[in-house]
Order: structure tokens, then C-alpha cells, then sequence
């Protein structure tokens, strides 16, 4: 019976990260699995300060391929790579493992939500126009960047009302720019109509991209708008980019709060900070100023707590957002004074002030 990598690789799907229901091929750890000179062969790279990891993924990958009908000998070699440490003090350079084209940019932090539904692109784009305007006093040189990894779904260039393909200065994609925050998308890059059906390792390749080829220049600071979920695009981003810390966003019912409470836990394992839960489509408000818990509440909150983390606040339901979402103009930037600006708004304001005293 021939072998072939695509025989290994099916093998080695088997095999689930430790704590995980994703297999370490989807996850993008396996680097090579072949047959050389009658011996299956598979190299293994993982992230991680784990020491008793390695070895768990070693023997299963092992064991794996000599389940493989016909292979008699096999051999795995797990490569460690020891994840960034946690953000340096104000002022200090924090540039381990850190792309040359973010060396300049002093914050990155991360918007995540466990599943889909929950409003976080819509979020993520508010959250930096509001850093936007705060920062906006302090000078040129305080600049806010949004970096849309949301790579099966980029409405980011939709919501800040950007449709022009960015400019390329050598091997740099320069970013395009509205309302003071700087922006690169997939949805840049490719056709308004152009379905999105890839894999894993383009997801990943696509991320390492945006981090390294993308001239960010100077920068207070860099938001990352995550695909929802816990897959290849939240571990790439843990593995490229040191993080300062992530924010998840959630609605109120219970059950949206539990998958959040669940994703957050995957940053935790790649040790990246969890600044915070924030609560999105907290309620309406009445016109006599009485509020109607359309989709419950006590979610936000309770994720916090049990997080052991700062619940940081709620956006209220405002028609407003959707339709400024539409027309390319956050409501940030088109109604500041609405609830849900000033929401957005004292959300960013104790980012700013949590990120300053870590």
C-alpha cells in the first residue's frame, strides 16, 4: 500500500491539543509528516511554556502514525517555541518576537467574543474611533490602528466607509486611514462579491501577513478585530503578535456569556492578558428613560466574575450603530453623545488607563 503526506496527515488528525476538540492539524502545528527510507517522519512546532506539553504531543502524534496500517517505525520531533512575556512597564521597549513593522506601535490589543452574533466587528470599530478621539489631543504621533482579522466575514472597510485598495510601497501594504484610525482588511484585497472558503494555514498565513508586511508606523495603539470562536486565527495571533491583552465582548443571555467565558479561557492558555469583559446590546432604552432587557441580562457580569476580570460595561441597543454601520459611519463619530457613544467611549477611556499601569 503507498503512502502518501496526505495518509500521515489524516493520522495526525486524530490527535486533539491537550484541552481542545481541534486536532493538531487544524490547529497548524504539523510542519511535515513524509516517509523517508520506509520511517514516518513528522515535525511538530508548538507555542508554549507548558514543559510537560511537548511530550504529550510527541507521544500522540507518535502513537498516531504507528496506527497507520503498514508503518512499522516511526519518529516525531516537537520543536518549542516560549510564548512573549507579559507587557513590560510603561516606557520600556516591548519587542521580543515582535514584527519589525509593529516595533513603533505601544499597545495591541486583541477584541474577541466566543461565538458569532454578538456584535464584536461593530464593536471593534467603535472601540477605535472612540481611542481615536481620545488619543487624538495628544498628537500625530498617538495614532489608532484597526487590524480586521475577522478573515471569513471583513466588514471592517463597510463600517468605517473605506472601499479603496491600499497602496503598496515595496514589499509594504500601506494602510488606508478614516476617522484618524488606520485600517487594513482582507476585504481590502479582494473582490466585494469573492466568497471566502479557506483553510487553516491561509488563515494563518494571512494574519502573519497583516503583522509583517504592513507598514502600521507609529502608533498608541493597535486594535485586532478576531474572527469569533477559538481556532487557527485567535493561536496565530498569540503566536505573532505579543499581545498587551484581549477584550471579549458578549451580550446578556446567559448562554452568549458562557461561550465567552469559554474563549477567553483560550488567550489564558497562551498567556495572553484578559483586560476585560464588555457587555454589547445591553438594552433599549425607552423614551421615558425606562430600559426593556430585550435579550436579557446579568450575562456581561457574571462572565467577568467568573473570569476573575473587570467587567468593563454596556453598550445599549441603538438602532443608530446598525445604520452608521451601514453608511461607513461609526456612531462614535456621527452621534458622540448618544448612550451608546459615551458607553463606547468610557470603555476606551479605562482601556487606555488599565493598558497605562500595566
Amino acid at each position: 500500500m503507498p503512502f502518501s503526506p496526505d495518509s500521515l496527515l489524516a493520522a495526525l488528525k486524530t490527535v486533539k491539543y491537550p484541552g481542545f476538540s481541534r486536532d493538531i492539524v487544524s490547529f497548524g502545528l504539523v510542519r511535515t509528516a513524509e516517509m523517508r527510507e520506509g520511517v514516518a517522519h513528522a515535525r511538530l512546532e508548538v507555542t508554549t511554556a507548558d514543559s510537560d506539553l511537548p511530550k504529550k504531543l510527541h507521544d500522540a502524534a507518535l502513537a498516531a502514525l504507528l496506527a497507520v496500517p503498514g508503518v512499522n517505525r516511526a519518529e516525531v520531533e516537537v520543536a518549542v517555541k516560549v510564548p512573549a512575556k507579559a507587557p513590560p512597564p510603561p516606557g520600556a521597549k516591548h519587542t521580543a518576537g515582535l514584527p519589525s513593522q509593529m516595533e513603533k506601535v505601544r499597545y495591541r490589543i486583541a477584541v474577541a467574543s466566543g461565538k458569532g452574533g454578538v456584535g464584536k466587528s461593530t464593536f471593534a470599530v467603535n472601540l477605535a474611533c472612540a481611542f481615536a478621539q481620545l488619543l487624538a489631543k495628544r498628537g500625530p504621533n498617538h495614532g489608532v490602528g484597526l487590524m480586521d482579522c475577522d478573515i471569513y466575514g471583513p466588514s471592517v472597510p463597510l463600517m468605517l466607509g473605506v472601499n479603496t485598495r491600499p497602496e503598496i510601497d515595496g514589499e509594504l501594504l500601506q494602510p488606508v486611514e478614516n476617522f484618524g484610525v488606520r485600517m487594513m482588511s482582507l476585504g481590502l484585497l479582494i473582490d466585494e462579491d469573492a466568497p471566502v472558503a479557506w483553510r487553516g494555514p491561509m488563515v494563518m498565513k494571512t494574519i502573519q501577513q497583516f503583522a509583517t508586511q504592513v507598514a502600521w508606523g507609529e502608533l498608541e495603539i493597535l486594535v485586532v478585530d478576531l474572527p469569533p470562536g477559538t481556532g487557527d486565527a485567535q493561536i496565530t495571533l498569540a503566536q505573532t503578535i505579543p499581545l498587551h491583552g484581549v477584550v471579549v465582548v458578549t451580550t446578556p443571555q446567559l448562554a452568549a456569556a458562557s461561550v465567552a467565558r469559554r474563549g477567553a479561557l483560550l488567550f489564558e492558555k497562551v498567556n495572553v492578558p484578559l483586560l476585560g469583559v464588555a457587555e454589547n446590546m445591553s438594552f433599549l432604552e425607552n423614551p421615558d428613560g425606562t430600559r426593556q432587557h430585550i435579550f436579557g441580562e446579568g450575562g456581561g457580569p457574571r462572565a467577568a466574575a467568573e473570569l476573575h476580570t473587570e467587567f468593563l460595561g454596556q453598550v445599549p441597543l441603538d438602532a443608530r450603530v446598525r445604520m452608521g454601520g451601514d453608511r461607513g459611519i461609526p456612531l462614535v463619530i456621527s452621534h458622540p453623545d448618544t448612550l451608546a457613544s459615551q458607553a463606547f467611549l468610557g470603555i476606551a477611556r479605562r482601556l487606555l488607563e488599565k493598558l497605562a499601569h500595566s
